[in-house]
């Protein structure tokens, strides 16, 4: 039993992120939702905030909007083993331990001590020309300009090295052999790294055509070489794995408020009338887990966007899930985002 789960009690007048800032200051991955008297009201984990941004809530919402009012619970005095053998046939990765109601405890199924290994190949896309971050771009590419000292393409790769992961395929076209040059076959940080070039550009899924033979018959994660974040990826590939989809795509919550007052009518007649109104919207993250048939179905040297061959699969009835981040994010595309990340780099746990 862990000794430090008064670290994640939190109130359920409190906010989301109050619960996010919790869940992943600690090392607990859980937050346990108590009245005064510590009475449990409900849990909240990372799953349930992403399941709530989903259905179109915001961080400033309540936790009682996300929480499970029924976690799986144990009454104090139950056997460790006992414990370790429910969590392992539920899928659960702690149990609150209850006397009369009140939380005394939480039981933890805690990770391997080793460093996670993922055989899952891992797929940058670093050949765009980067036109809109010129004159940086004139005589460097894009995942070479650097945040913090370092490559963005290095800063991203250190984030998945990070998360346990080990092989990775690097698609390249404009000034491939600089990005060679500094990478290597990354021995400098104990990985794999495996090069494959447009050599004329196949759009932004295109080059899963160019992958060997004999890449690892696994889910494969796919990301923009040009994206700053700090994502758990080894949530989205676990997420990925118990779904079994075609596809994952990582998504963002975008707002926009109409800058003028919209007007609903019914022919002639006013029916309601709204105050610069805000929009939500899902949008694409350039994050992806593509399935070994989506990635295989892709013929070399073919010329397809990632929409349009993820709308294939949508289409012959393949599911295709959604994957909503929350965790910082930012696509280094304009000159105002490079400046951006400079500062935002400063804070980011690399």
């Amino acid at each position: 039993m862990t000794d430090n789960w008064k670290n994640v009690l939190i109130k359920p007048d409190q906010h989301i992120r109050d619960a996010l800032e919790l869940i992943d200051q600690g090392s607990l991955r859980i937050a346990l939702v108590a009245d005064e008297e510590l009475r449990l009201v409900g849990v909240v984990t990372d799953g349930d905030i992403r399941r709530g941004l989903l259905k179109n809530l915001n961080l400033e919402d309540k936790i009682s909007s996300v929480m499970n009012l029924y976690p799986y619970t144990a009454k104090k005095g139950t056997s460790r083993k006992d414990l370790l053998n429910i969590m392992i046939e539920k899928q659960l990765l702690s149990i609150p331990l209850l006397e009369n109601g009140i939380i005394c405890g939480l039981e933890v199924l805690e990770k391997q001590k080793v460093f996670p290994r993922h055989q899952n190949p891992v797929f940058i896309m670093a050949g765009g020309f980067g036109t809109r971050l010129k004159p940086l771009t004139n005589d460097c590419p894009k995942p070479l300009l650097e945040i913090g000292g370092k490559p963005i393409l290095e800063v991203l790769l250190l984030r998945f090295i990070k998360a346990g992961f080990s092989r990775f395929y690097i698609s390249t076209h404009y000034l491939p052999e600089m990005i060679r040059r500094h990478f290597g076959d990354g021995a400098k940080w104990n990985v794999n790294i495996t090069y494959v070039h447009e050599k004329s550009p196949l759009g932004t899924g295109g080059a899963l055509g160019l992958l060997p033979k004999d890449i690892p018959d696994l889910p494969l994660i796919m990301v923009n070489g040009d994206v700053l974040t700090d994502i758990d990826f080894e949530r989205v590939i676990d997420f990925h794995s118990r779904h079994e989809p075609a596809a994952t795509i990582c998504i963002r919550d975008y707002e926009y408020q109409v800058p003028f007052g919209v007007i609903t009518g019914n022919g002639n007649e006013v029916i309601s009338m709204e105050e610069k109104p805000i929009q939500r919207f899902f949008v694409n993250a350039g994050i992806y887990v593509v399935s070994p048939e989506m990635q295989r179905s892709v013929a070399k040297n073919q010329n397809i966007d990632m929409p349009s061959l993820l709308e294939k699969f949508i289409e012959r009835k393949k599911k295709v899930m959604m994957f909503p981040i929350h965790e910082y994010w930012l696509d280094i595309g304009r000159l105002d985002d490079y400046k951006r990340a400079q500062i935002d780099i400063i804070s980011m746990d690399l």
